[in-house]
């Protein structure tokens, strides 16, 4: 956080589900990259040490989809301690192992529901409850604590019925907590919240967001081309440090489709002109590889 007090641009990782799923890893119907974890411990070591070696001084757990609702959908209720703890020892574990100085490891808390098959719009017939939804995401953000996360990042908030649920599970977490929402373009060109149940400004959900008061939000999981808008509605809402990781490609439930994924090179442009917007920290989301890190990992050094 002093770092960013004085200005500086940090970069985080790239995706990690997508990573695995790119290197081999089976994505499970119930819960996508969650269950993953713990059939792939060395590969997702690998995966965080590449993103570390590319630059990345943040790396992510990957417990995005591994609350106990996405778990039980998948019949692996039983389960959360073992792949959430694993999740984050292992990212520790790179960076004990990189023996790179610094470095910090973030909780991913989401909203995520379950989602319909081959689909990326969530299966309305199993939304879970709001006290259903406080003691999953309470019970993750307490599992971060302990296992020792050094921030607690809420990761693709979209819906304004979810992310009150989610935000006030890890800003009780007493950890630093920074946001990730995520947007698209509506037909008149307008940036609304990625929701596609209804039309929600993007303006409306920074605004929900910032009420609470965290140390950094953000644009992620959205396509580069709308991120600097998205930047520019944040900060006429919020004046801490903002946060740019875009996705590519597309999601068809259970699997990431890596369809006309952009470029490093262009990504590293559109990198520096969120810099310019006041991005302090950068990086990818799905579909993006270590390779784009590398490519945004100059951002960090003084123009």
């Amino acid at each position: 956080m002093q770092a960013l007090i004085d200005g500086e641009v940090v970069i985080l990782d790239g995706g990690t589900g997508t990573e695995l799923e790119r290197r081999g890893a089976s994505m499970s119907p119930g819960a996508w990259c969650g269950p993953a974890t713990l059939d792939n411990l060395e590969l997702l070591k690998q995966i965080h040490l590449d993103y570390i070696a590319a630059g990345a001084q943040i790396v992510t757990a990957n417990t995005y989809a591994s609350s106990r609702i996405m778990l039980a959908n998948a019949g692996l209720a039983d389960r959360f301690e073992d792949l959430n703890r694993a999740a984050v020892q292992t990212a520790r574990l790179a960076c004990d192992e990189s023996g790179v100085e610094g470095l910090l490891v973030a909780g991913s808390l989401s909203h995520m529901v379950p989602i319909v098959a081959g689909e990326m719009g969530s299966d309305l017939s199993r939304t879970p409850s709001g006290d259903e939804m406080d003691e999953a995401f309470g019970e993750l953000a307490a599992l971060h604590v302990e296992e020792g996360c050094d921030l607690i990042i809420n990761e693709m908030m979209f819906h304004p019925n979810r992310i009150p649920h989610s935000l006030s599970a890890s800003m009780g977490s007493g950890l630093p907590v920074w946001v990730g929402l995520s947007a698209r373009q509506g037909e008149n060109g307008e940036v609304l919240s990625f929701t596609d149940e209804f039309d929600v400004p993007f303006a409306e959900i920074v605004q929900m967001v910032a009420e609470f008061k965290p140390d950094s939000i953000g644009v992620m999981h959205t396509p580069s081309n709308i991120v600097g808008e998205a930047l520019d509605i944040m900060r006429a809402h919020f004046d801490g440090p903002l946060m740019a990781y875009p996705d590519s490609g597309y999601f068809a439930m259970p699997e990431w489709q890596f369809e006309n994924i952009i470029p490093p090179a262009e990504l590293a442009d559109f990198g520096t002109d969120w810099k310019s917007r006041g991005a302090q920290i950068i990086g990818g989301c799905c579909g993006l590889s270590p390779e784009h890190i590398e490519a945004l990992a100059p951002l960090a050094k003084p123009a």
